[in-house]
């Protein structure tokens, strides 16, 4: 997965077309990232009368599909590729400009 946690993107598909946000997390096993601010949801918690805990509603975001986001690099969405430099080392690099992320 080529999107990783605090990268900024835009989304690109979906209700929330158009919002761009960081990446809170990400989750490789399911493909997919939690952005801030995108798909939120609201979570209905249950009162508990033993502990004193009111019933409250949360909201919250929830994980969107990372083929529904696109890397932003100066403000324009780009794809992301993969060079290995000289030394062996593996860098992400921009398809659009070709320069280091």
């Amino acid at each position: 997965m080529k999107i990783k946690k605090d990268d900024e993107v835009v989304v690109i598909a979906g209700k929330d077309k158009g919002a761009t946000g960081k990446v809170l997390r990400a989750l490789p096993k399911e493909q997919r990232v939690v952005v801030e601010g995108v798909n939120l949801i609201k979570k209905h918690k249950k009162a508990n009368q033993a502990s004193g805990q009111q019933g409250e509603v949360i909201t919250r975001e929830a994980p969107i599909h990372v083929s529904n986001v696109a890397f932003l690099e100066d403000g324009k969405p780009t794809r992301i590729g993969y060079r290995f430099e000289e030394d062996g080392t593996k860098v992400r690099i921009s398809r659009r400009t070709g320069k280091d992320i």
